[in-house]
């Protein structure tokens, strides 16, 4: 958002950013339900605190677009209860496939995150510093989550490559998604 004058058609500022928060509302509800299904399957497993650690900064995430989403009025995306399902059955699936593969949907998941993220700061303006910095918070942990995967063993678990690219893609939908539903 620049200080170019907009054309027909575009949306207001206000409006791109509620789609921010809504969008990352839904993503941060997303990620606590993918830790909630790695941990059903891996949370008495020697992972188990690591996801946890990782669930509990997802929890703090989502606790901070819920409280943005009541302080501006912006309506949540209509797809939490797809979300929900969908969440929790991407952990518990990656999970059940081990603990690498685990950590790979934590890679992928958390550079498209990144990137989503990266791009929202970019476009946030000048009076949007709260919302910027937080952002940016947010980012630099789901990039630690990324880093604590490739520690891990992401890369090891099989059909690695395919593995991470579905779930980015799958990422990438899912916010388009979310932005306007």
């Amino acid at each position: 958002m620049s200080d170019i004058p907009p054309r027909p058609g575009d949306r207001a500022p206000e409006a791109e950013i509620a789609r921010m928060i809504r969008v990352d509302h839904a993503g941060e509800y997303g990620a606590k339900r993918i830790y909630a299904g790695q941990l059903a399957v891996l949370g008495r497993g020697p992972r188990g605190d690591t996801l946890r650690h990782m669930q509990e900064q997802e929890e703090g995430h989502l606790a901070r677009f819920s409280a943005l989403i009541g302080e501006r009025r912006v309506r949540p995306t209509a797809l939490l209860p797809l979300w929900h399902v969908a969440g929790f059955a991407l952990g518990a699936l990656t999970a059940a496939m081990g603990e690498r593969a685990a950590m790979a949907c934590t890679v992928a998941v958390e550079e498209a995150i990144d990137e989503h993220y990266a791009a929202q700061i970019e476009a946030l303006p000048e009076d949007e510093a709260d919302l910027s910095a937080t952002i940016a918070q947010f980012r630099a942990e789901e990039l630690q989550h990324r880093d604590i995967g490739l520690a891990h063993g992401a890369e090891q678990a099989p059909g690695y490559r395919v593995l991470r690219a579905a779930i980015k893609a799958g990422c990438r939908a899912a916010i388009a998604i979310s932005e306007r539903v």
